[in-house]
């Protein structure tokens, strides 16, 4: 019998808190559209032809997908920083805010007047994060770089090379997201620490030293086995179907004789190359070819009937599409149907343990949207709200 449980309730848990949010592209504004997810009220500050992030694809309106992704949650003011009225609305702006975020290339925040000593002058206990390719200081740091370089530079695209050998990059930005997560949590233990002690601080934040602290293990495994780390075990990854494909993990032994039991290949677990463990990592990827042969003759639904039903660890191997329709995301209520404007109907998967979004964070801003509003709140005039902002586009 199932037991319905309730989450704990964060939707409102940085309520009160207000972010000025200069970031572009992904990285940051992944990390800010998470702190608006929990209550922040997060006002983003972008030009007037607004973030290069709404670019990344085909457009719809103020947006692409990704863009609509990444600034849920989210107000939009527009400002002209090359201009005094741009940067005296900034400046008035960052003395009502808890957390200051930006990606320049290191040095332009304090061309522009707004380096950390700068915004600190004016609200002593500011959080601010620089979020950059490799960081505020260093050879690399002027670089311009991009989350495919990064794959590249950090090591992961050897780490995921094909069976051939070839390094291969992950088809998503996977660096500039996983960039984001860590800045959300190095801000939300900022904030908790503020509250204790009243104390903001800086924080350097690079995606060189988060795609390396996402491979942290594997690094030091390639140090600790003198280049050459192995794998766990064997056999694991995909193995293709008559209509589809499977992913398997035999971690343990008896698994790997149960799977090729199930596949009629019971040879398998008797041969010299495959009855240990050291000798499927050796020979994993002939291992796998053998298993293939087997395989390629099965339906998947069938294949993977047997296999659960004896204990082996195997799921299909899933497109976007299959895994919108699995009775099990289906059940779990894992995404939601979200209307995003002139982009359409689009799945919205929710965050992992705080389910419970209410319609103000499911919609992502088009570019200044809010300026007048905001502009208001911190008693400019008529006039000097016309001054500041941008000719309609």
């Amino acid at each position: 019998m199932e037991h319905e449980t309730a989450n704990v309730d964060l939707t409102r848990a940085l309520a009160g808190v207000r972010v000025c949010d200069l970031s572009q592209g992904i990285a940051g504004p992944h990390a800010t559209m998470l702190l608006a997810q929990f209550g922040a009220e997060v006002i983003k500050v972008e030009p007037p032809e607004g973030d290069w992030g709404r670019l990344l694809g085909t457009q719809a309106g103020d947006h692409c997908v990704h863009s609509w992704q990444y600034n849920l949650g989210k107000k939009s003011l527009a400002l002209d920083l090359k201009k005094t009225e741009g940067k005296a609305a900034l400046q008035r702006l960052v003395q009502t805010c808890d957390v200051f975020v930006e990606s320049f290339r290191p040095g332009v925040a304090a061309r522009l007047g707004f380096s950390y000593e700068d915004v600190k002058a004016v609200r002593p206990d500011v959080i601010y994060a620089s979020v950059s390719g490799f960081g505020q200081s260093g050879p690399n740091s002027q670089r311009g770089t991009v989350d495919s370089l990064m794959q590249g530079f950090s090591g992961m695209m050897v780490m995921n090379s094909t069976a051939q050998g070839t390094p291969h990059r992950q088809n998503m930005v996977a660096v500039d997201v996983l960039t984001g997560v860590y800045l959300h949590s190095l801000l939300s233990t900022a904030l908790h620490r503020r509250r204790i002690d009243g104390i903001g601080g800086f924080l350097d934040v690079s995606l060189m030293q988060a795609a390396a602290a996402f491979q942290s293990a594997k690094i030091a495994e390639f140090h600790a086995s003198g280049g050459e780390p192995q794998a766990f075990y064997g056999p694991v990854g995909y193995l293709p179907t008559k209509d589809g494909a499977i992913s398997i993990s035999c971690r343990i032994p008896a698994h790997f004789e149960t799977l090729c039991a199930v596949v009629e290949r019971p040879q398998l677990a008797l041969d010299a190359r495959f009855d240990s463990l050291q000798g499927r990592v050796n020979n994993h990827e002939q291992l796998m070819e053998c298993l293939s042969q087997a395989t390629e003759h099965w339906e998947t639904i069938r294949l993977l009937e047997a296999l659960q039903a004896a204990g082996v660890l195997a799921e299909r191997v899933q497109s976007y599409g299959q895994w919108l329709e699995d009775p099990h995301v289906r059940h779990r209520k894992a995404f939601r149907w979200q209307d995003a404007g002139a982009l359409g109907i689009l799945p919205l998967v929710e965050l992992p343990g705080a389910e419970s979004r209410d319609a103000q964070v499911v919609q992502a801003p088009s570019v200044d949207q809010d300026g007048e509003q905001i502009l208001r709140s911190l008693g400019f005039s008529d006039q000097e709200i016309a001054r500041t902002r941008p000719a309609p586009r």
